[in-house]
């Protein structure tokens, strides 16, 4: 066999579904959880300078924002590892499928382990789908706060309000208690609010935050398909003369 047909052969087996699921995953996971925790330093940060005065009143915000903080090292650290088994099993079934390294067997035990990877990967899917919406909600937060911003900024001329009359109370959002102090920002404090380098930074990295677990819900998507096709594969090879890229 000469070097091309080698590099044909090799090439047939490179799971490219998974491969693309794979730097799509790592990507995603990595501005969700880079973004994210930067992002939340930065919200509490604003919340303790212009919104809570008082440390004990967002007190209980500033714990499960520091949780979420750990949780989002141990989402790094398990994606990282997952998405590496999942390649290494995409690798595994289509050299085994396509016979490139001998007669294909399977086994009962491998067949398990497929269907393991397929039931996880749906759960995680499921279980990301509400991580991308819950990081919608600080986006729809901070858009809020910002076009209230621009329309102090550009006041309408129909408009009856006047710059100083135009508020954002941060309480009615339920993160901070109604007791807190002072609770609201209008007109130029608001609008200094928004010139600040915490809210910006703030606003565009949960934007890149919320597009990190977009993408990988995607990557799992495409993680879902090629798990459950690596499993009927693995499952009716014996009856059928099938190939995978998977």
């Amino acid at each position: 066999m000469g070097c091309f047909e080698c590099c044909i052969k090799c090439l047939g087996g490179v799971p490219y579904a998974s491969l693309v699921a794979t730097i799509l995953c790592f990507s995603g996971v990595a501005l969700f959880c880079g973004c994210g925790h930067v992002a939340l330093a930065g919200t509490i940060s604003i919340l303790e300078q212009h919104f809570s005065t008082n440390a004990s009143d967002h007190a209980l915000l500033s714990e499960v924002i520091q949780l979420m903080q750990y949780v989002i090292y141990g989402i790094a650290s398990f994606f990282f590892l997952y998405g590496i088994i999942l390649l290494a099993e995409g690798f595994y079934t289509t050299s085994a499928v396509k016979e490139l390294h001998g007669e294909f067997k399977t086994t009962a035990c491998g067949r398990c382990i497929s269907g393991m990877f397929v039931f996880l990967t749906y759960v995680l899917g499921l279980a990301w789908l509400g991580v991308f919406g819950f990081s919608a909600v600080p986006v729809f937060m901070f858009y809020n706060i910002w076009s209230t911003c621009e329309v102090i900024k550009s006041p309408q001329t129909n408009s009856t309000a006047t710059g100083s009359q135009i508020c954002v109370d941060i309480r009615q959002y339920g993160i901070i208690p109604w007791n807190a102090l002072p609770g609201r920002a209008c007109g130029s404090t608001l609008e200094s609010i928004c010139n600040t380098n915490e809210f910006y930074m703030s606003y565009h990295l949960f934007i890149v935050a919320c597009a990190g677990a977009g993408a990988t819900v995607i990557a799992l998507l495409i993680y879902m398909m090629a798990t459950t096709y690596n499993y009927a594969v693995l499952k009716f090879k014996s009856r059928e003369d099938c190939c995978t890229k998977f």
